[in-house]
């Protein structure tokens, strides 16, 4: 191809775009890969909220589910209760990469949320004896959900430790690939669920590459990445040159890149496409009644009803920020999407 119709091909493509960007964003203008516009839209009027794309996401922690509700345990009902109010008030899970990246493809008027699960107990995922799902784990759980909502995606992380994670441990490959198959994801809490602040940068990469090489061992015929990290207790290692190593490091011959590193609270993350957005730094909220700081899943469904200035309600399309024109100063100018203001 010679370098005349290598430029006129160039044309068409550049005003093909600036077509496309014009019906998408009337007299917009692009602005450091944003584009800006103060066309009307038409909202939805069902569900009533606005898009919101500046406001807040919620990443619930849960751990276990069991028979009697405690700090760190969700009865089977008060969970599914959980995921009825989710569902009744408007919020849709996404899973954790795609809130890290910024791909929300939540439904127009309607807010994601990320439900993750730390430690990987058996309550979170057993099989019965005649090779069924348990109705009362936080698995079986989430599938009764999904199939009765259709429209409640069947998204959740589970973040492992150990070589026996669920328990079970006969049916470890069986479980995780069951995750994968159907939607879920596996993230890596570490070898030994060991406390951060006690060890040294090695030791710290090698509980999380030890981790992440088991898992994806497991996970390899489906060439699965483990690249999401919880930290156990919440901890963050004591010397702050250590930090970096919860996002990158190696040991032994594996190298890891973790996307998300997640504390334990307690406060709804910011938009990933937020400014101060940080994916190695990302609060989650306790999905308990046992706070006594008032930082539970119940104390901030509420608050967002109180101020749903401050939630984040999507716009349904991938490629558009959605924002109120007093929060665009907020947006990253390198999303490579387009900035609509009203």
């Amino acid at each position: 191809m010679n370098k005349r119709v290598m430029l006129t091909l160039a044309m068409l493509v550049g005003i093909g775009l600036m077509t496309a960007c014009s019906s998408l964003a009337g007299t917009g203008r692009i602005t450091t890969g944003i584009m800006r516009s103060q066309q009307k839209m038409d909202i939805r009027k069902e569900p009533s909220l606005k898009p919101n794309e500046s406001g807040k996401i919620m990443v619930l922690m849960y751990h276990n589910i069991g028979s009697s509700e405690k700090s760190w345990v969700r009865t089977p009902e008060n969970f599914n209760k959980d995921l009825e109010t989710l569902y009744e008030k408007g919020y849709r899970p996404i899973s954790l990469q795609d809130y890290v990246n910024g791909n929300i493809t939540t439904p127009s008027g309607y807010t994601p949320v990320v439900i993750t699960f730390d430690d990987g107990s058996e309550n979170n995922f057993e099989y019965l004896s005649d090779g069924s799902i348990s109705k009362t784990c936080a698995v079986g759980l989430l599938l009764s959900f999904h199939e009765k909502h259709p429209d409640f995606p069947l998204e959740a992380t589970f973040f492992l430790t150990g070589e026996a994670p669920f328990g079970q441990k006969d049916l470890v490959g069986k479980k995780l690939n069951f995750l994968v198959d159907n939607g879920m994801d596996v993230g890596n809490h570490t070898k030994d669920h060991l406390n951060l602040n006690s060890l040294t940068n090695e030791q710290l990469q090698m509980e999380i590459s030890l981790q992440k090489a088991f898992l994806e061992k497991i996970l390899a015929e489906k060439d699965y990445e483990v690249n999401t990290f919880a930290k156990p207790f919440g901890t963050r290692p004591l010397n702050d040159s250590f930090v970096q190593s919860l996002e990158t490091g190696s040991y032994s011959g594996v190298a890891y890149n973790n996307i998300a590193v997640l504390n334990v609270g307690a406060n709804p993350g910011f938009s990933p496409f937020d400014r101060r957005f940080r994916s190695g730094n990302i609060p989650r909220v306790k999905a308990s009644e046992f706070t006594a700081d008032h930082s539970g899943i119940n104390d901030f469904l509420k608050y967002f009803d109180e101020h749903p200035g401050e939630r984040f309600v999507s716009d349904g399309l991938s490629n558009i920020i959605t924002v109120p024109a007093d929060k665009a100063s907020l947006i990253r100018s390198d999303s490579g999407k387009l900035l609509q203001t009203y």
